[in-house]
């Protein structure tokens, strides 16, 4: 894995593997070597063995990173301080003359702006991996709890949805804040198993169900139900609030791009929401009104959505 992500960055690497030679070869000719017992060991060790660790954090970089912005503003911040770390490494073997003014400019100009530049990377970074975690948080209220997770879409299962939806039913009783249970299920999901197949099927659950994440705020819970049927635990969200979600969620799927793996067709998706609030009813109850409301949302029409009365 880490050999074949090098290779989108072999340029980088060429680039960089070129010039330490080079300007190795450079103080060689045009400086005087320095006599073994004047060189200065313990800067050899700080300034070599920096040099050394810096060009370790670039192959663990960009050995875990794509191609890309990011990647090229940390390996070009990373390979500006290898510059001078090195240039002030080879000093200690040779003594360049003051006339050679480029010793000297890459002594001093490389670094800061290597610290500038892989400093600018690193926020990039960081909101990189923001994004990320915002996607990681909807799965992990049932990663760190449940054992039962679905193979395909690594959802939990409607046993782990029920659990939940009596956690979240006290919890809302004694604030009394609202829940509301979101049904959504593809339209017409059983024609694209049979023209496409059961693994193309499996793809596009997977894809829905990525896309559902994003689309979810945090504290949101999506659930496997059955088959094609994905359900929703939305605490602290009201009638009102839940019906506009259950429309961005039909919204996001109407408008998505999917494509076959195998011949890259464009594929039609559409989905039907059904959404129950929670009164006092239990678990049970819950599901089954936001169903009676799915069902009423499909015989509406594809993409549509409905609120149980």
């Amino acid at each position: 894995m880490i050999l074949r992500t090098l290779r989108l960055h072999r340029f980088k690497w060429l680039l960089l593997t070129g010039y330490l030679p080079l300007s190795l070869l450079a103080a060689a000719l045009v400086g005087d070597p320095v006599r073994w017992e004047d060189v200065h060991w313990l800067d050899v060790f700080g300034e070599g063995g920096g040099a050394l660790m810096v060009l370790t954090w670039s192959l663990l970089i960009l050995g875990s990173r794509p191609a890309g912005t990011v990647s090229n503003l940390l390996f070009i911040g990373l390979s500006l301080i290898l510059v001078t770390l090195w240039q002030d490494n080879l000093d200690e073997f040779w003594t360049i003359p003051d006339a050679q003014l480029w010793d000297t400019w890459l002594e001093n100009i490389p670094m800061p702006v290597g610290m500038a530049v892989l400093t600018l990377g690193l926020v990039r970074w960081y909101e990189e991996q923001r994004v990320l975690m915002a996607q990681l948080s909807q799965r992990e209220r049932f990663m760190r709890e449940h054992r039962s997770i679905d193979p395909v879409t690594r959802l939990a299962s409607a046993d782990y949805l029920n659990q939940q939806l009596a956690i979240e039913l006290r919890r809302a009783r004694r604030e009394c804040s609202p829940v509301s249970l979101m049904m959504l299920d593809l339209d017409g999901f059983d024609l694209i198993n049979r023209r496409f197949g059961a693994h193309e099927g499996d793809r596009l659950l997977q894809a829905v169900t990525e896309l559902l994440l994003l689309n979810l705020r945090d504290g949101d819970l999506l659930c496997r139900y059955a088959a094609d049927r994905f359900a929703i635990m939305l605490p602290q969200t009201s009638e009102a609030m839940a019906d506009l979600i259950a429309s961005e969620l039909t919204s996001a799927i109407r408008h998505f791009a999917y494509r076959s793996s195998k011949e890259g067709e464009r594929v039609t998706v559409t989905a039907s929401a059904g959404v129950a609030l929670a009164l006092s009813a239990s678990p049970e109850e819950l599901m089954q009104r936001a169903n009676r409301a799915l069902s009423e949302a499909k015989q509406t029409g594809s993409g549509c959505h409905a609120m149980a009365g």
